[in-house]
């Protein structure tokens, strides 16, 4: 679409919008999302069951028996909503020779000097460790959590191997956090990325500057249809 705008003498010069690069189709935004609050959510709630000080965090979702009850089937919606997400990225995010580049010139990153690094695909090697991090911590989670849920699973282990299943869901819960405000983190931090999981694009200027390689083979697919 063409803008007109008018200079001071009246000549018109024409201009056009910014071009667009799809990332992300409205499936996967929407699953994202499912994920996040998901996540969030299992925040709070077991935040609320962590320690009597934070007991009053049940008062979000309806009292101490509700946010018991929400908590592990919300985390079962996390498991899933995220083994989704696995099956569609993960070949995206396997390691690549350009990743080692990116990590040793971190410095760069953080300055912004993208003309310094290399010419990445999709994902960067921070993208891919926060995926990769959320994987493993999310099976950890699950299994853990099934070993403590003892309204469904009484006799599943002992409870000495339940305590110690207790100690690991804590641990990976705070590990998963981290990561959690580390992704929310970057996304803010990295001008134009918020737009890939509210609108499903970006812009050109953002994915040359950012992922250029991913957007040669936007363009070596020769109009196939937009990226996952």
């Amino acid at each position: 679409m063409e803008k007109r705008q008018y200079s001071q003498s009246g000549d018109h010069i024409e201009t056009r919008a910014p071009v667009t690069v799809s990332r992300y189709r409205g499936f996967t935004r929407a699953n994202h999302w499912i994920t996040a609050l998901s996540l969030i959510v299992l925040l709070l709630s077991g935040l609320a069951l962590f320690h009597p000080s934070l007991y009053f965090l049940t008062g979000l979702f309806g009292g101490g028996q509700t946010t018991r009850w929400l908590h592990p089937f919300v985390g079962i919606l996390l498991f899933f909503s995220f083994l989704v997400l696995f099956l569609q990225l993960w070949r995206l995010n396997l390691p690549r020779p350009e990743d080692r580049t990116w990590v040793s010139h971190i410095g760069d990153v953080v300055k912004g000097h993208e003309e310094r690094l290399p010419e990445l695909g999709k994902y960067n090697a921070g993208q891919k460790g926060v995926f990769w991090a959320m994987s493993v911590l999310i099976v950890v989670l699950i299994g853990s959590g099934v070993m403590i849920w003892e309204q469904f699973f009484p006799d599943l282990v002992t409870i000495p191997v339940r305590r110690w299943a207790m100690l690991i869901h804590s641990l990976a819960a705070v590990a998963i956090i981290l990561v959690f405000i580390m992704h929310v983190y970057a996304a803010i931090w990295t001008r134009g990325t918020l737009r890939a999981m509210t609108r499903g694009t970006v812009t050109g200027g953002w994915a040359w500057r950012h992922h250029r390689k991913w957007l040669r083979e936007l363009a070596g697919r020769e109009g196939r249809g937009p990226a996952e």
